[in-house]
């Protein structure tokens, strides 16, 4: 039972993510951020305690992706094409299926490739190569936020469906574009060799105080910016 473990947390990301899918279908958007945020907590930890135990396996490699792909790629997918339905619709959010919005799901197919390439990129073990789905899941999350604060400043540009289109083409392509993105991962406590991620978390954690869960959509911006900065800065280096 204590080799289940690892494979039991990951189960728990792949519901949590399910049941964010049913909060979006019928309606219950408030309960969403939350479980996601459970699903990515039991992403994270799944990992770690099959270390700790010292039982990683093929299974749980395998588990841990077709939990993702439902709470980081069925999930963000889901609320593109409610995204998309409600600037056709006056704001209203679908009570029923909207074939028009349906390219939302674009993005759910971009993370399946992105996934799947995951697992057999020896490349990604000290950074991402293209956007992690976790990562492009806050941003999506950001933006529903946005769409449920009718006050908040960005508010009205959620009702223009070219922005959403443009949106969501973006962030299919970064998932699976061949730019670095630095890894969240602290090798070590120690400012030397994790200073773009001591700053990042810094301006990550200012701009959730100032907007809450609407902040998620910036701070990922600033992530995807620093990175490809990162990158370029590497590239042209002598």
């Amino acid at each position: 039972m204590i080799q289940q473990l690892p494979n039991l947390i990951t189960l728990i990301n792949l519901v949590c993510g399910a049941t964010a899918c049913l909060c979006l279908i019928y309606g219950r958007l408030e309960l969403v951020f939350g479980l996601v945020v459970l699903a990515g907590i039991a992403d994270v930890l799944d990992g770690l305690v099959a270390r700790a135990l010292k039982v990683q396996s093929e299974l749980g490699k395998q588990l841990d992706s077709l939990a993702d792909m439902v709470s980081f790629g069925l999930v963000p997918g889901i609320i593109f094409y409610g995204l998309i339905s409600a600037a056709q619709n006056g704001g209203n959010w679908p009570t029923g299926l909207d074939f028009k919005a349906l390219p939302g799901l674009l993005l759910t197919a971009c993370a399946a490739l992105r996934l799947g390439k995951f697992n057999i990129d020896t490349r990604q073990s000290e950074e991402f190569i293209g956007l992690p789905t976790p990562a492009c899941t806050l941003f999506v999350l950001g933006l529903l936020a946005i769409y449920l604060d009718p006050g908040h400043a960005f508010h009205f540009l959620l009702r223009q469906t070219l922005v959403i289109s443009t949106l969501l083409a973006v962030f299919s392509y970064l998932m699976l574009a061949e730019i670095p993105m630095f890894s969240f991962k602290f090798k070590a406590l120690t400012w030397k060799g994790n200073e773009i991620r001591f700053i990042f978390a810094a301006i990550f954690a200012l701009m959730i105080g100032i907007w809450r869960w609407g902040g998620l959509s910036p701070a990922i911006l600033l992530y995807v910016a620093l990175s490809i900065l990162l990158f370029f800065k590497r590239k042209t280096a002598p």
